[in-house]
């Protein structure tokens, strides 16, 4: 019910459960559930069990991790393991989300 908050949709492409790929979804999941509780949906795309949806999107190496909503697109790629470059990277505006929550409850 807030016009404030931006939801977040997210893909991260994976090719099996590789370290890298084990490392960037802990990393990634480790980022949402603090910074983005309740405004995030998030999809993981294996690339061994889906080359279609890697080759629909354009991806050319794993782990990448796409954000999708809000336009523009951005892409990040590699294990997420700097969570600032993961959020400067693909424009997420955390101070955004947190400032929200400080005004939160001063409506009428």
């Amino acid at each position: 019910m807030s016009a404030r908050r931006k939801t977040y949709v997210l893909k991260l492409y994976v090719a099996g459960n590789t370290p890298n790929s084990v490392r960037a979804l802990k990393t990634l999941n480790t980022i949402l559930e603090k910074d983005f509780q309740g405004v995030y949906a998030l999809k993981v795309i294996d690339v061994l069990k889906n080359p279609q949806l890697a080759e629909e999107d354009k991806i050319l190496a794993t782990p990448t991790l796409a954000r999708v909503l809000p336009p523009p697109v951005r892409k990040i790629i590699g294990d997420l393991s700097d969570r600032e470059k993961v959020l400067i990277g693909l424009d997420l505006l955390y101070e955004e989300l947190l400032e929200g929550d400080e005004t939160f409850g001063d409506e009428e």
